[in-house]
C-alpha cells in the first residue's frame, strides 16, 4: 500500500533533496524521453526556474499532442456545507458559525435544471464530509435526480467505501476528486484537529478504494498553502506513479488548489506564486503526458487565459461555492466555502477559450453564444 511506500521517505530529507538539485539535473531532466520521479523533483526544484520558459514550451507539445486543443469545461453543484471535520483552513470548518443547508431533492433539480440552462454536461457534485447529512444513500438519489441532465458526473465528497463506490458508479458516478491536502505526516494534525479526516492514515488508504472499485477517473491534488509546495507536490507525484501502476484501469487528474479567502482566521504558512503554479503545471505535464490538469476558479481571470494552451484539460467555470448557488444565488450568498477569483459566465469562459483557437467541449455553445 502507499502508506507503506510513504513511511520509508523521510519529509525533510526529502525537502532538502529537492533544494539541492542543480542545473545539470534540470537540463538532464528537461532532455528525457521518460522522466522519472527523480527527474519531476529536479523539474519542481529552485534550479528548474530559469528554464521555466523551456518548460513551458515542452507542456504545451505535449498537452496538444495528448488532448489536442480541447478544454472541458465543469461547474461544481454544492449539495450541502455540513461538516464533521474541524478543518482549520475551510469555510466549512465544524467550529465556524456559518449557516448550514443540505439540498432537498427538489432543489438539487431546481439546482441541475439552472446548471443545464448554462450549457454545462460535466457536473461536480461537492458536499462538506458529514456522511449523516450527505452520504452514499444521499448521493445515490442525487444521482438519480441528476443523470437526466448530464453526461457525466463526478464528486467530491467525504471517502467511501468500495461497496459505495461501485453503487454510485451504477448509477453514473465518473470521477472522484480526493484530496490529501498535505503529505506531511507530522505536521497533518495541525490542520485536522477533529473528525474523520484528522486520521492521516484512513485519509491515505481512502485511494486504495478508489482503485479497487476502478473508479473510471481519480483526481489528486494538495492544498498549497499548508506546507513546502514543492516537498508537498513531490509527494504527490508519487502517489499518482503508485496508483498507475496499482490500478492501472483508472485515470488520473491533478489540481491545483490554492488556500483563498473563507470564513476563518487560517493564514498560509507557504506562498505559492503564479509563477511558481506555473513551474508545477508544466512539470506534471514534462512528468507524464496522459495525466489530465484543472485549474479551477480560485485562480484569476487573466493567469487562467495565460494557462490555457500551457498544459491545462480542463476549468472550472461560473462557479457557485455555496449550496443553492444558481437557482437562488440571492438567498444563499452566506453559505459559501471559498471565494472565487474567476467570476466570468460560461458565455465568456467559452468565448475566450475559442478566441485562442481552442474547443470548449459541450454541446449546446454554440446554442447559447448565438442567443
Amino acid at each position: 500500500m502507499f502508506i507503506d511506500i510513504l513511511k520509508a521517505h523521510d519529509w525533510q530529507k526529502t525537502t532538502d533533496l529537492i533544494y539541492s538539485k542543480n542545473k545539470s539535473e534540470v537540463i538532464s531532466a528537461l532532455q528525457s524521453n521518460k522522466r522519472s520521479i527523480d527527474d519531476f523533483m529536479a523539474l519542481i526544484s529552485p534550479a528548474a526556474e530559469p528554464y521555466i520558459e523551456e518548460m513551458a514550451q515542452q507542456s504545451q507539445r505535449l498537452t496538444q499532442k495528448r488532448f489536442g486543443k480541447t478544454t472541458q469545461l465543469y461547474v461544481p453543484l454544492y449539495l450541502s456545507n455540513f461538516c464533521e471535520n474541524n478543518c482549520v483552513y475551510c469555510g466549512f470548518n465544524t467550529q465556524n458559525k456559518i449557516k448550514r443547508k443540505v439540498l432537498t431533492y427538489k432543489e438539487i433539480k431546481e439546482e441541475v435544471i439552472a446548471i443545464r440552462k448554462l450549457g454545462f454536461e460535466h457536473i461536480l457534485l461537492v458536499t462538506g464530509e458529514a456522511d449523516i447529512k450527505a452520504g452514499a444513500n444521499y448521493l445515490k438519489k442525487a444521482f438519480e435526480i441528476i443523470k437526466p441532465y448530464m453526461s457525466l458526473i463526478s464528486i467530491e465528497v467525504q471517502p467511501l467505501k468500495q461497496e459505495e463506490y461501485n453503487q454510485l458508479i451504477s448509477h453514473g458516478l465518473n470521477t472522484v476528486y480526493l484530496y490529501q491536502e498535505t503529505y506531511n505526516r507530522e505536521r497533518y494534525s495541525t490542520y485536522h484537529l477533529k473528525g474523520n479526516k484528522a486520521n492521516f492514515e484512513n485519509r491515505i488508504n481512502a485511494y486504495e478504494q478508489l482503485g479497487k472499485a476502478e473508479v473510471h477517473k481519480v483526481g489528486l491534488g494538495i492544498l498549497a498553502g499548508l506546507e513546502d509546495w514543492r516537498t508537498d507536490s513531490f509527494f504527490t507525484a508519487l502517489h499518482l506513479n503508485y496508483l498507475k501502476k496499482q490500478y492501472w484501469k483508472t485515470k488520473y487528474s491533478i489540481s491545483f488548489p490554492r488556500l483563498r479567502p473563507h470564513t476563518g482566521q487560517f493564514e498560509p504558512n507557504s506562498i505559492m506564486t503564479d509563477k511558481h503554479l506555473a513551474q508545477l503545471i508544466f512539470a506534471y505535464r514534462l512528468f507524464d503526458e496522459n495525466v489530465e490538469i484543472a485549474l479551477s476558479t480560485r485562480e484569476s481571470a487573466s493567469y487562467r487565459d495565460n494557462m490555457l494552451k500551457l498544459g491545462v484539460t480542463s476549468m472550472s467555470a461560473e462557479s457557485q461555492t455555496n449550496p443553492g448557488g444558481y437557482a437562488h444565488p440571492e438567498e444563499n450568498n452566506e453559505l459559501e466555502q471559498f471565494s472565487i477569483n474567476d467570476n466570468r459566465t460560461a458565455q465568456e469562459m467559452a468565448i475566450m477559450i475559442r478566441n485562442q483557437g481552442y474547443e470548449a467541449v459541450w454541446k449546446d455553445w454554440d446554442n447559447i453564444l448565438q442567443q
